[in-house]
């Protein structure tokens, strides 16, 4: 409630100053240039001035005014100029933000033969900081040397800044090294820069040094090296910082204040932050952005619209484009979608836009509220794009399961001019797990070791998930084991791995050697538990990991532990029990969980328990095509045809289709593509061959290769639904064939393998002496010597 009142905000707030603000360590996007527009610079207003006793004075009159046009006019008409009148002209341009034309003006002095000085070069190398022009930089560094001014610590402290602003820390620490000596600024330089390329440890040892040296530090110090707390989550050195602030008497300044009242929230004390928040008496916009961030960084998205409200209210503030970034995130850890498009309409009627940052956040926002569409619009239509918005588009992709989508923008990136990070790497992972082949993973784990980020523990946990959901859970062992740090994410990731695979009793030995490293379980650690005594059977150890989360952890079992404990009962076979056990649950229970009930209900053949299932599968208004296909078979196999028909027609009334079977097999880096009863392969002779043969050692003694195009179209379409033809089949025969002896056959489906086909690929695997390893929609089967992983309880 406290978010729609808050938001309404954004309706009828007043006159809102337009001039967009980018304050330091506001939001976790790398803010984009800004420049004052070029109108401004051209639009010349009647100003009233006091009596100055200089055209010099008059012309730095309004350049602080903001009348550029007009003192550029004065300029222009002077009839001698001196370096200071240059100096005052390219420093005004400098602080209003037109550092193209402070550089003109620079490069024009010189051709004038006008000799710049120390007063000027600092304004010159500001100005190519803010032009992000490197080459510009480079050039006035060289010129510096010629003329001697190298040394100059005003002019070099110029330089710090400007590199480490420009990302190139190494040349600014190379400067700061060579000064002979260093003031307060050149430490300040220094200290912000690695602030601003994320390195806050060095900042830190930076600033701790600076104080050996006897220098004391100012409130610029004090705000810099907060910045460096925040960025390592450093709360014990933030708050020996506050005790430094309180015995120089900084605590009442209120950019410090700010600070600090970030510092708590990015270091996980949102309630420091409001204590320290609460005890300020005056507070401006950035304050109050930064209390909004500290709540939404938080987790408490309905405290940071709530303060928005009490902003708006108490101190009659207006949000700003900060204040919308801010709120965001909020938006989307609650899902309110209507908030979120309230905030992109306000920032376009307030002319905010475009702006990289805020578009990016609006694209992250709708991708984690299900609009995907929505993301890919504001994405396509930016203006200008960094590596953060092709990470927040790829990831909408991902969170919303459009993972071919996510791969494709990906290769799209690759045209760009910039290089994929470590966040693009761990956002694209999720989509090569599930819709990409071996071959593809092979190759993303190879750009991630070219890029070196193998020692990272997230990168590492996402590339194991990734090998186990191709099927290679040999390769994701032996990263795990071959990790330096795992953390809980890593072992619920290589128990789940197992998981997949059948291997249950692995899976738990897992967690007994995880307990053994002193790593606490978490929700997901007995989700991963509990799915692997699901898909082993083991009935009674998932009963005991279901109440040990509670008794022994004080973790309350969520949806996702319900479903598992609903499919353990169901594919046990005490559908009673487990229908009960829905009925009794504390949560509502989701599609996904009457699904569990319905496809455990098929398997045993109760159709009672399978209509009940069905009709609240439907009457969740979910996507019911698997569910009348599983209901439709069930009525077949009993020979119930009227209800079969009936089926069909909701189905069709619906626009609903059955997702045809197929299988795909990879060798020599191409992958194979079959769906049932395929004749499209050159070698169709060859494979429905050894198909035959199979089917004849297996038991299953049918002519296979004696369909035609001539036989009665009836007959085709019995024998194209009969197991004996089923993609999967075609595929391992084609495996067998094409595929080296000695290695596995992988093949992947699309749908859950039948039984009829499980039976027969034991089989196969014990006739040729291979294993065959098929993942199917539900987990990975491991063929071995006439058995398979998942004991035949899947």
């Amino acid at each position: 409630m406290a978010a729609i009142l808050a938001l309404s905000y954004f309706h009828y707030a007043g006159s809102v100053d337009t001039t967009r603000r980018t304050i330091s360590g506001q939001n976790h996007y790398l803010t984009t240039k800004q420049t004052a527009p070029k109108s401004a610079l051209f639009s010349r207003k009647k100003l009233k001035l006091p009596n100055v006793s200089t055209r010099q004075e008059a012309i730095l009159l309004r350049l602080e005014s903001g009348f550029t046009e007009d003192a550029l006019h004065l300029f222009e008409n002077m009839n001698t100029r001196d370096p200071s009148v240059w100096n005052v002209v390219i420093r005004g341009l400098t602080t209003n933000g037109y550092f193209q034309h402070a550089l003109e003006v620079y490069y024009r002095m010189r051709s004038e033969g006008i000799r710049a000085d120390n007063y000027t070069y600092p304004f010159v190398i500001k100005a190519c900081a803010g032009s992000f022009s490197l080459v510009e930089g480079q050039k006035v560094h060289s010129r510096l040397i010629k003329v001697g001014f190298d040394l100059d610590i005003y002019v070099c402290n110029s330089l710090v800044a400007m590199y480490a602003k420009l990302g190139l820390i190494g040349l600014a620490e190379r400067v700061f090294e060579e000064l002979p000596v260093r003031d307060l600024v050149s430490w300040n330089s220094m200290i912000r820069g690695f602030v601003s390329v994320g390195e806050g440890w060095n900042a830190l040892l930076c600033f701790r040094e600076m104080q050996e040296v006897g220098l004391r530090p100012d409130r610029f110090s004090i705000i810099s090296i907060l910045g460096a707390c925040s960025l390592e989550c450093l709360l014990r050195y933030g708050k020996e910082i506050h005790g430094q602030m309180i015995r120089s008497r900084f605590e009442l300044d209120v950019m410090v204040q700010t600070s600090l009242v970030d510092m708590y929230g990015k270091c996980g004390r949102v309630d420091y932050a409001e204590t320290l928040f609460e005890r300020i008496y005056q507070k401006n916009i950035v304050l109050w952005n930064a209390m909004i961030a500290g709540y939404t960084r938080n987790g408490k998205p309905i405290e940071s619209f709530a303060c928005l409200k009490k902003m708006q209210e108490e101190d009659k503030l207006n949000p700003d484009i900060i204040t919308a970034i801010n709120l965001l995130p909020s938006c989307a850890q609650i899902g309110a979608l209507l908030q979120g498009k309230t905030i992109h309409g306000f920032a376009m009627r307030k002319g905010f836009l475009p702006h990289l940052v805020f578009e990016t956040a609006l694209v992250d926002m709708y991708g984690k509220c299900g609009e995907q569409k929505l993301a890919r619009k504001v994405f396509s239509h930016m203006s200008e794009r960094n590596l953060v918005s092709w990470n927040a588009m790829i990831a909408a992709y991902v969170q919303n399961g459009h993972n071919r989508e996510a791969l494709e923008l990906f290769q799209e990136l690759w045209k760009e001019p910039l290089n994929p990070d470590a966040t693009t790497i761990t956002s694209i992972l999720p989509a090569y797990a599930e819709v990409a082949l071996l071959r593809e993973s092979k190759q993303i784990h190879g750009y991630v070791a070219k890029l070196n980020l193998r020692s990272s523990t997230f990168i590492s946990n996402s590339i194991i998930y990734m090998y186990a959901k191709c099927g290679d859970l040999q390769t994701a062992r032996e990263i795990f084991d071959g990790m330096v740090y795992k953390d809980v994410i890593s072992w619920n990731t290589i128990i789940m791995a197992y998981a997949i695979h059948g291997f249950g009793a692995n899976s738990i030995k897992l967690f007994s050697e995880m307990k053994e490293e002193g790593i606490k379980p978490n929700a997901s650690t007995f989700v991963s538990l509990l799915l692997s005594c699901s898909g082993s059977g083991m009935i009674d150890e998932g009963w005991a990991y279901f109440t040990s989360m509670e008794k022994d952890y004080g973790i309350y079992p969520g949806i996702e532990h319900y479903g598992c404990m609903v499919d353990i009962l169901g594919r046990s076979g005490n559908l009673d029990l487990a229908k009960r056990f829905v009925s009794e649950m504390p949560l509502v229970p989701t599609a996904r969980i009457w699904g569990s009930l319905l496809a455990a209900s098929r398997h045993h053949r109760n159709i009672e328990i399978a209509e009940l299932a069905a009709k609240h599968i439907t009457s969740l208004g979910h996507d019911n095509t698997g569910c009348y296909v599983l209901l439709s078979n069930m009525y077949a196999e009993v020979g119930r045809w009227g209800d079969v028909e009936r089926i069909k027609f909701q189905m069709a009334n619906e626009g609903l289709e059955k997702s045809p079977g197929c299988s795909t097999v990879e060798n020599n880096s191409k992958i194979y593509k079959f769906i049932n009863l395929d004749m499209s392969r050159m070698n169709t002779d060859t494979m429905y061959d050894a198909l035959n043969i199979m089917s004849r050692k297996i038991g299953e003694d049918i002519y296979i290769h004696s369909v035609s195009k001539f036989r009665p179209l009836d007959v085709i379409r019995k024998r194209s639904t009969s197991p004996e033809f089923h993609s999967v089949r075609l595929a391992i025969c084609f495996g067998l064939i094409q595929v080296s002896l000695g290695s596995p056959v992988f093949v992947r489906k699309n749908v859950r393998i039948c039984e009829a086909c499980h039976s027969a690929a034991k089989k196969i695997a014990e006739n040729t002496g291979r294993e065959i390893v098929v993942g199917d929609q539900k987990m990975y089967h491991h063929f071995r010597n006439g058995r398979c992983s998942c004991g035949d309880y899947w």
